[in-house]
């Protein structure tokens, strides 16, 4: 069922949150509230939905915008905000489109509503999430998942029916699945389909159910699969595994698994493409006098020589070892950016070397301030 309660209140966001902001309070929560996380734990089953459904909306611009508007009737399908065509008449008990039409010209190929039901069923896709360091995101690695899902019953193979028995046809619907009723309503009346109680739509009743899955025809079981993560894939970026979702219905096709890849932060490198960037302080006589440095990569240390006279901010490059390129050859390059760090609590020992080095050096060693200065006696007419 739809929830009631305010979409942004639900995940924490105010009215004007932004597309990122949307997008990180979800995957929080998400991680917070996950089945898989809180296994046993009944009650957050519900929240998770909701927080699902939250996202689906407000990460939709059209969705969200319609929902802005209208609010919950903006994007209910059957509300005046989610009108489409003829949709919308199921909210005053005409039934479906089809189903009047069916009423009306019979089985003329208005309506294949009875044999979609009873026919084969794709199975349900299933999401999940999987941590990585940055290493492995920038060279690749190969993970478990576990997830709880279900699985055909292998003794009567997905029919509910006891080995050797075969489901009986329902005696109320004949086997169709439906049954038709009349409604009167303002412009006459109509004869309406909607499905069996007793099948529940199946058309079948398994009267000498399964053992082992109790009529089901499936069970959940927890199942690991290997997952191999390319090389640059980035933070939630999502892997496909085609066919390792829920089992399909009637002989369908299974869903698919999306694997949501969460990447955890590093303590000194940050990503830009497949470039990795990270800033190395180095002191005032480093700079000045040039010296050679250690520059951490995702290869280990690398030499650098860091010439004299470096100003503070400036950046290097060391080309081909940054993060693998996902969809191509090669590799990032590495920038780091060298900050001057003041010496701070010095004795007075160090003050006075400092002084007299200060005296030695006059202006005119430094370019920089001595070009400001000149502007700024230009702009204050001194």
């Amino acid at each position: 069922m739809a929830s009631t309660r305010d979409y942004y209140e639900i995940l924490g966001l105010q009215k004007d949150a932004t597309d990122a902001e949307i997008k990180k309070a979800y995957r929080l929560l998400a991680k917070k509230y996950h089945p898989d996380v809180n296994q046993g734990d009944k009650s957050l089953e519900g929240k998770f939905k909701e927080i699902n459904e939250a996202y689906e909306i407000l990460s939709d611009s059209d969705k969200k915008a319609k929902y802005d508007k209208f609010g919950h009737a903006g994007v209910n399908p059957n509300g005046f905000g989610g009108f489409d065509g003829f949709s919308g008449f199921e909210d005053y008990g005409f039934g479906g489109i089809g189903d009047i039409f069916e009423s009306f010209f019979g089985n003329m190929g208005f309506s294949t509503s009875n044999k979609k039901k009873n026919g084969p069923q794709r199975g349900a896709d299933i999401k999940t999430y999987v941590e990585i360091t940055f290493e492995q995101a920038a060279f690749g690695v190969e993970k478990e998942v576990s997830v709880n899902r279900f699985h055909n019953c292998e003794e009567c193979s997905g029919t509910g029916s006891k080995k050797g028995t075969q489901p009986e046809k329902c005696n109320v619907c004949s086997g169709t699945g439906q049954i038709q009723y009349k409604t009167n309503t303002p412009f006459g009346q109509f004869v309406n389909v909607k499905a069996c109680d007793k099948c529940r739509g199946e058309g079948k009743i398994i009267t000498n159910p399964c053992t082992k899955c109790q009529g089901a025809g499936k069970y959940k079981n927890k199942v690991t699969l290997k997952v191999t993560i390319p090389g640059g894939i980035d933070d939630e970026q999502i892997i496909s595994l085609r066919g390792e979702g829920e089992p399909g219905l009637r002989g369908g096709v299974p869903g698919d698994m999306y694997v949501v890849v969460s990447v955890k932060q590093h303590s000194i490198f940050k990503r830009q493409g497949f470039d990795v960037i990270c800033e190395i302080p180095i002191t005032f006589s480093q700079a000045a006098l040039g010296t050679e440095i250690d520059v951490p990569t995702l290869d280990g240390k690398v030499k650098y020589n860091i010439p004299e006279g470096t100003q503070t901010g400036t950046v290097y490059k060391i080309k081909n070892v940054g993060i693998k390129n996902l969809r191509g050859h090669g590799r990032g390059d590495h920038y780091f950016k060298v900050n001057v760090e003041v010496p701070k609590k010095l004795n007075e020992k160090q003050k006075e070397a400092l002084k007299r080095f200060a005296e030695l050096t006059g202006d005119d060693v430094y370019a920089m301030q001595k070009s400001f200065i000149d502007k700024m006696k230009d702009v204050l007419g001194m």
